[in-house]
């Protein structure tokens, strides 16, 4: 089975150590990459059950992650470690990700083509069964929705839209961590679809 959340080898074995450590707080691990050459990062996204996590809350989860990493020593060369909430257009890289989120914006990339194409782009429809469920706006009605198996994605995450915005904003004003200032900068770069992460929440430590 593909696994989104880590995907190389190392990865795997990355998240066999902090993932227990992080769900033990209470939050949920979403991704980790292990990137870089002689200069590593460790790169975690996490996030609450119910969605919102701040900088405290990655600052909480960094020094948990930090004592795991730091007694199990599966890095050899020295690293920074970087943990963030999943931002705004986050990455979906767990099955039930895509129940969580129907209705809204995706795009998805998958191993091999399908149908002579690897890019899918539109709304979410939920699962069934393995199968990821996306209605693309190119069917001959107008519209078309298709299941993808989970095995089969390489990539997907959601396009930041207006609906996106609004949902996040309600899911950090029940969690108590809304920030206006950067839900401000964030909508100034809607539409732009090189923006890259919005603005995510973090924490950064050395090892």
């Amino acid at each position: 089975m593909t696994d989104l959340i880590a995907k190389a080898a190392i990865d795997q074995r990355l998240a066999g150590i902090v993932g227990p450590v992080i769900e033990g707080l209470g939050y949920e691990l979403v991704r980790i990459r292990l990137m870089g050459g002689l200069a590593k990062t460790l790169q975690i996204m996490a996030d609450r059950p119910e969605g919102g996590i701040d900088v405290d809350d990655c600052a909480k989860i960094s020094t948990g992650v930090s004592a795991a990493l730091d007694v199990e020593d599966p890095i050899s060369e020295p690293y920074t470690l970087e943990v963030s909430s999943p931002g705004i257009d986050r990455p979906l890289t767990r099955l039930k990700d895509f129940d969580v989120w129907v209705g809204y914006e995706a795009r998805i990339e998958t191993e091999a083509q399908i149908d002579g194409r690897k890019r899918f782009k539109g709304i979410l429809a939920g699962t069934e069964g393995d199968e990821v469920l996306i209605t693309l706006p190119e069917g001959p009605d107008g519209e078309l929705t298709i299941g993808l198996k989970f095995d089969w994605l390489a990539d997907a995450k959601l396009i930041l839209t207006e609906g996106l915005i609004a949902e996040m904003l309600r899911q950090r004003k029940a969690a108590g961590t809304l920030d206006e200032t950067q839900f401000d900068e964030i909508e100034e770069t809607e539409g732009d679809e090189d923006a890259g992460d919005d603005a995510p929440d973090g924490a950064t430590t050395q090892h």
